[in-house]
């Protein structure tokens, strides 16, 4: 629960930006592509974060990665509030960006290195759990705080506007993971690369008993090139000379959870259903409506992926997002549009709308939301695994910076349902990815995967 807190961190700091989207604009005077770019720019800080971290881990340690990360997101949500001007916030956002990079990827990983086989989907989905509670808890922070201010960009306490708030309410859930951090024990897989195989036993014996620790620690030597550190020549087959396939395959899975357009809602949520229609409170309120959703879906996932597997809830996900994308495409594709340039969604469309959006989210939540980084964080061998998360960490948050950077150019280009047509798209080839390419998990441990 611990290193799940970095996942809430990851959710909250990639959910508030959600409600502050149009104040920004005003403050700072941005354009769409401006706007944009305040939007996106912690992506890229994300994509350098998740790119260094795997190697910061292996060198490190997990822990001291972790504890760099929180220090990073308290600083970038005290300066992200106190920026006066677009540059200075994007300096701060991509400070924040570089942490929820890291947090995306280190966290997994802890998770998966310390859990039991038969629990360990269960005690990964955590990091999927936390991640939408941050979203959800950023949701209602922005509602609440822009209720009691009259507007995202209104005065609000000490004369601040309520979007400043917004980024400072992050501070008190750092301040509870910087805590955590000193309770919890390092990866016994990164003591038994670093040599200190004395106190892997020790945290095998805390986390699951001291029957097998000796033995454990003997299993994961013998997958281990202890001749050197891992690195990224690791991820290069010493018989082809090529990229190993399980690589590929991770770069895969990363891209499509982003290509779906997930993120548009959580990123743009307020700014999309405005353009459907909404009022800015009705628009935030939506917001938090959909959080409770993505939470419900999770607890789904939850109790289905030791149990069902990772590739079956791949599959029907992908299948749901499919449907009820082109529901979306449909709907917006033949609303009216008023003489201001807006949509109007007549009550049935915008219903309809609405249930479609939520039962995406749904869909998502159950499948490539927490499946993605339960894969990611045990589909890696253990030599290659810091290298090949940071490889597919750079995939997940450079396409998650692509499609958020994209979005705004695509409203004003093809509209809200030229834009669900096309994440419909890459939908239908994520089914068609995880049938062909996604190797089962489920019940082994990180050393048989090595075979």
């Amino acid at each position: 629960m611990v290193a799940a807190l970095g996942g809430f961190l990851f959710g909250f700091d990639s959910g508030v930006i959600n409600g502050t989207v149009g104040a920004l604009q005003q403050a700072f005077r941005a354009s769409n592509i401006g706007s944009g770019f305040n939007v996106a720019s912690m992506l890229l800080g994300c994509a350098a974060g998740a790119f260094l971290a795997g190697r910061i881990a292996d060198r490190f340690g997990r822990r001291p990665a972790l504890f760099a990360a929180a220090v990073l997101f308290a600083l970038s949500a005290w300066g992200s509030g106190i920026a006066g001007s677009s540059i200075e916030f994007v300096l701060y956002r991509l400070i924040g960006g570089f942490a929820v990079g890291a947090a995306s990827v280190i966290s997994p990983a802890y998770i998966s290195e310390i859990a039991p086989a038969p629990v360990r989907g269960r005690l990964a989905t955590l990091q999927q759990m936390a991640i939408v509670l941050g979203l959800f808890f950023a949701f209602l922070s922005n509602y609440l705080l822009a209720g009691a201010g009259g507007g995202a960009a209104a005065p609000l306490l000490w004369g601040f506007e309520a979007w400043r708030w917004m980024f400072w309410m992050e501070l008190a859930p750092v301040a509870v993971f910087f805590a955590g951090l000193l309770m919890i024990p390092e990866s016994p897989r990164y003591l038994v690369t670093a040599g200190r195989d004395a106190q892997a036993e020790t945290v095998l014996a805390r986390l699951s008993g001291p029957g097998d620790a000796a033995a454990r620690v003997v299993e994961i030597r013998r997958t281990l090139r202890l001749d050197r550190r891992p690195s990224l020549a690791d991820l290069r087959d010493d018989v082809t000379g090529r990229v190993h396939p399980i690589v590929w395959v991770g770069i895969a899975i990363a891209a499509l959870q982003q290509l779906v357009g997930i993120n548009v809602v959580f990123y743009y949520g307020e700014v999309l259903w405005r353009a459907a229609g909404f009022s800015e409170a009705n628009a935030l309120l939506i917001n938090v409506i959909g959080g409770v959703i993505n939470i419900s879906a999770t607890v789904v996932a939850i109790l289905l992926i030791d149990r069902v597997g990772r590739k079956p809830l791949l599959l029907v996900g992908s299948a749901g997002m499919t449907v009820f994308l082109c529901v979306l495409a449909v709907v917006f594709g033949s609303a009216d549009v008023g003489p201001d340039g807006a949509l109007r969604l007549s009550g049935a469309a915008g219903s309809v709308a609405l249930v479609s959006a939520n039962l995406y989210i749904v869909c998502f939540g159950v499948s490539w939301g927490p499946v993605m980084w339960v894969l990611l964080g045990e589909m890696f061998p253990n030599q290659i695994r810091g290298a090949a998360l940071s490889v597919a960490g750079l995939s997940q948050w450079g396409t998650n910076f692509l499609v958020t950077m994209t979005f705004p150019v695509l409203l004003a280009g093809v509209g809200l349902g030229g834009a669900y047509l096309l994440y419909a798209t890459f939908a239908a080839i994520s089914a068609l990815c995880a049938w062909r390419f996604v190797r089962e998990t489920k019940g082994r441990t990180l050393e048989q995967m090595e075979h």
